[in-house]
């Protein structure tokens, strides 16, 4: 078979006594140029060189060239071109030959050995005379496999004519029959194209992929060679809203959450579709599926992971123990081996020393298969009975640094501010604390606590009204949010549910302090509304209802922490940024590049959490209290709560009365509480984000002008108000976008929340809540007060330790959260940190590059800062005998589950 040389140059010995336009015959041999091939004659740089190989005859012929004076002869320089291929962990590339890469049989096999893997065309910034692109093509040959650096490379030669001007993008055709992952491609001029993207085969689709090379353009200074081809390749993105989506296209499109519950299956999964008027919230990426036989307003589930843009799906590319893998093997593998433990699944702890037993000796179930213990080698093990395995988990920091933090009314409160969930806390600004409910269905709107409540805790400190005018005190309030399911939940006869308030008074030492817990619940099964406050006690009985009151407090804050805090607030407000993104801001638009990095396999792991996470009977459903209306009360909360103007951390602190501006202050706010550790590192944290997103955009725009007249860029922001959230497209709240800190805002805020705010609320789950009996999910049992007979009240009184382990979550519910913990705090070993590798893009331009080494340098001092706080003694929610130091938002880490490090996007 032949070979094509693909270094070969032409020889005019041949070409000049035919006095006609020369005509390439095998495009895999020689490049061409659709604007230049037809017409010119063109001579190859070796015929000026005379060290070359063939040096005496270029010579003699040049001689002759120079002779004969052809007026059309044009110069060219040949440019070597370098393709650079991620090999896969899956079946995209299944193994490699000395004669090169084995992908789908024959027919791949033959385009190796022609040299026709794929087809590329470069393309020129400028157009010809007659205004058509000028092009160049060539096919590129496979070289063997670089076994150290473990990337496929592939070659080959263009022939450019010295005035086909600078390259600003290359089409590929991908010959083989499987889509392949391109890492970059790389001219020897000088000119580079970061990829980072699959390419489908031609088989799938006959439309060439474009790619921009790294230099970035503002719509109105896009070249004209490359005006066509930006459009274009957005439109290919778009799609045409139509037809089920196939897992080899790129197609970026908006769809409601229809596709949560399964009716098909069992009539009792059925669940409200969430996004449109009754139930608003953030658009999904649209997969196209049919629609359920039993509801028509359902989408059809799939068995395995739903369709995502094959650029967002980089599962096959990362390590094996990327978490979107291990998540999806622990939900679907370990989950169902703990399920056949338990004949009685909710059968709670019997004593607390059960609990500690999770971490002391494990849990014996069925021995998996060897692929699932290898995926989990710390949590799974075998034992030298082969027909089982162990699950044993690490002590979380919490209940390995003191075991019995859980018990202080301190340690209690300090969660609010250094905990899980330090974002939902608020200033107590107005008095009494009334309900904005509808009283002749809930009951009287005023709350139980009162200010003879409030001045007996704090009697030795200040007056109710000086603790009032002073801002002392603080609440977190589930009151009005919960109150509207509290029935609902009864229903179900697997748990229980309150509505609840919790006030707490800012100790002179900078610590909160727990005031009151009010519990209540509406009318009931024909009894009127229930109210009850409880208060820190040192007598035996009301101790122990303290207690239980707290246990029910921090399954509310763990489900809101998990519904709203954690998925609302960044998975699921995050994915219409992703979509707008690429549906309107071209690869080659500098904001595109900037965002880039903040939108790293978000869609597919929220694709995972929609099929076993946040689904009808799904994890979520299972161990957290909202039980089946979960996704429902996250809807609520995204309608009367969700903004995005408050979701940047500065703002979010203001609105919950948690700072106020103060030009004077650090970070400009001054905060309620001056060791908040949330808010002191979380703006370190968002300061040096804004600080580098000022640097960007004020290079690419030195004019406001320029930020309004750039019609990507506002149909970017119109889709993300108008479609993606588009159930508050009406709000007057959303930002304008017609300057520079108009936009220098925007992206601010979606860099924070999907790098800080992330990180925050899920790289602590394991280590700081991981302890049952420091933070259940779930408090299953009614208070003993609350109407009970007399031989549930008698049982109290003698066991109430038994009471508050039955008010725990189960032991399959307990280990279940575990495993959940485990995969989601977890660092993969190739994790993208925020500030740590700078974007190829970046480096093309001299001033970004510095502008992202300052990036890098600040996020670079945060970790000595934070080490310092850790260890000052004055800052007693942060350093203390028992207490976890909080780190969260230093900035790196090593893999696995830390308790630190801020990824760059919401990779799981």
């Amino acid at each position: 078979m032949l070979k094509p040389q693909l270094n070969q140059s032409h020889s005019l010995l041949n070409v000049l006594p035919i006095q006609k336009p020369f005509i390439h015959g095998d495009s895999a041999n020689h490049s061409s140029s659709s604007a230049y091939a037809p017409t010119i004659l063109r001579q190859h740089t070796s015929f000026t060189k005379k060290s070359n190989a063939t040096g005496a005859r270029s010579t003699s012929i040049a001689g002759n060239i120079k002779a004969i004076s052809v007026p059309f002869l044009t110069k060219e320089t040949t440019v070597k071109c370098v393709i650079t291929i991620l090999p896969t962990i899956g079946s995209t590339i299944d193994g490699v030959t000395n004669a090169g890469v084995s992908l789908g049989g024959v027919t791949d096999v033959v385009s190796d050995l022609l040299g026709r893997s794929f087809l590329l065309e470069l393309v020129s910034n400028d157009l010809d005379s007659n205004g058509n692109q000028k092009t160049l093509s060539a096919y590129a040959r496979y070289e063997p496999l670089d076994f150290d650096i473990s990337i496929y490379t592939y070659k080959c030669n263009f022939d450019v004519p010295e005035d086909f001007g600078e390259i600003g993008a290359v089409l590929v055709e991908n010959e083989y029959s499987k889509k392949m992952f391109f890492k970059n491609i790389v001219l020897d001029n000088g000119v580079t194209f970061t990829c980072e993207s699959w390419v489908h085969s031609k088989n799938d689709n006959p439309d060439k992929r474009i790619f921009f090379a790294d230099k970035s353009y503002l719509p109105s200074e896009t070249p004209n060679g490359l005006k066509s081809l930006r459009e274009q390749d957005m439109e290919s993105l778009r799609g045409n809203g139509e037809g089920e989506r196939k897992s080899f296209e790129r197609i970026y499109d908006y769809d409601v959450y229809n596709d949560l519950g399964a009716p098909d299956e069992e009539l009792s999964l059925a669940r409200p579709v969430l996004g449109g008027e009754k139930h608003p919230y953030p658009r999904r990426c649209r997969t196209g599926r049919k629609m359920s036989s039993i509801d028509p307003l359902t989408e059809t589930r799939t068995a395995l992971p739903f369709y995502i843009p094959t650029d967002e799906d980089f599962s096959e590319i990362k390590q094996a123990t990327f978490g979107a893998k291990t998540l999806y093997t622990a939900l679907h593998a370990v989950v169902p081996l703990l399920e056949s433990v338990f004949t009685d699944t909710t059968e709670g702890f019997p004593l607390f020393t059960d609990i500690d037993m999770l971490f002391n000796q494990g849990v014996n179930v069925p021995a998996p298969d060897d692929g699932i213990l290898s995926v989990f080698p710390a949590l799974l093990k075998k034992t030298d009975d082969t027909k089982n395995a162990v699950i044993q988990f690490e002590t979380p920091e919490t209940m390995d640094r003191d075991r019995f933090s859980w018990l202080s009314d301190e340690e209690f409160c300090r969660q609010m501010l250094a905990g899980l969930n330090p974002c939902s806390i608020q200033l107590v600004s107005e008095w009494p604390l009334m309900s904005k409910l509808d009283p002749e269905i809930y009951g009287p709107a005023e709350s139980a606590i009162t200010k003879e409540i409030v001045e007996k805790e704090i009697k030795d400190f200040m007056t109710f009204d000086e603790a009032l005018a002073q801002k002392k005190l603080f609440m977190l309030d589930y009151h009005d949010l919960l109150l509207p399911y509290v029935n609902k939940l009864r229903d179900l006869k697997t748990t229980t549910l309150y509505g609840s308030r919790t006030l707490m008074f800012l100790h002179p030492d900078g610590t909160l302090k727990p005031i009151a817990i009010e519990l209540t619940h509406p009318p009931y099964d024909g009894k009127p509304a229930w109210k009850h406050v409880y208060t820190p006690a040192q007598v035996a009985t009301d101790l122990w209802l303290w207690r239980l009151a707290k246990a029910h407090v921090l399954a509310h804050d763990a489900g809101y922490h998990q519904l709203i805090s954690h998925w609302l607030r960044t998975h699921c407000a995050t994915e219409p940024y992703i979509i707008a993104t690429n549906r309107h801001l071209s690869q080659m638009h500098p904001m595109s590049r900037l965002l880039l990095p903040h939108c790293r396999y978000t869609m597919q792991i929220n694709s995972l959490a929609r099929l076993i996470l946040i689904n009808a009977g799904g994890i979520v459903e299972k161990i957290f209290f909202p039980d089946e209306y979960s996704m429902q009360l996250s809807s609520d909360v995204y309608d009367q709560l969700w903004r995005f103007d408050h979701e940047a951390l500065p703002a979010d602190l203001i609105s919950r009365g948690m700072a106020v501006e103060d030009p004077t202050a650090p970070h400009g706010l001054k905060l309620a509480i001056e060791d908040y550790p949330y808010a002191n590192d979380g703006l370190l944290i968002y300061d040096a984000i804004k600080q580098w997103a000022t640097s960007y955009v004020n290079h690419y725009y030195p004019q406001a002008n320029l930020v309004e007249s750039d019609e990507e860029l506002q149909a970017w922001w119109n889709d993300i108000r108008t479609v993606g959230h588009g159930d508050k497209k009406d709000e007057p709240w959303w930002p304008q976008l017609k300057t520079q800190d108009d936009l220098i805002g925007i992206v601010s805020t979606i860099m924070w929340v999907t790098a800080g705010q992330h990180s925050a609320v899920n790289f602590g789950q394991y280590d700081l809540g991981g302890y049952i009996p420091y933070r259940p999910t779930v408090a299953r049992t009614n208070m003993p007060n609350e109407d009970p007979t007399d031989e549930e009240w008698q049982s109290f009184i003698d066991r109430p330790e038994d009471a508050l382990l039955k008010c725990f979550p189960s032991q399959l519910q307990g280990i279940q959260m575990l495993v959940l913990y485990d995969v989601l705090s977890s660092h993969s070993p190739d994790e993208e940190y925020i500030g740590g590798n700078t974007n190829a893009t970046w480096e093309a331009e001299p001033t970004i590059k510095a502008a992202f080494e300052e990036f890098r340098g600040r996020l670079n001092e945060l970790e000595a800062i934070i080490d310092s706080r850790n260890t000052d003694p004055n800052l007693k929610n942060r350093c203390g005998a028992g207490l976890v130091p909080y780190q969260l938002f230093k900035p790196y880490s090593e893999s696995g589950v830390t308790g630190r490090g801020v990824a760059n996007s919401i990779s799981i």
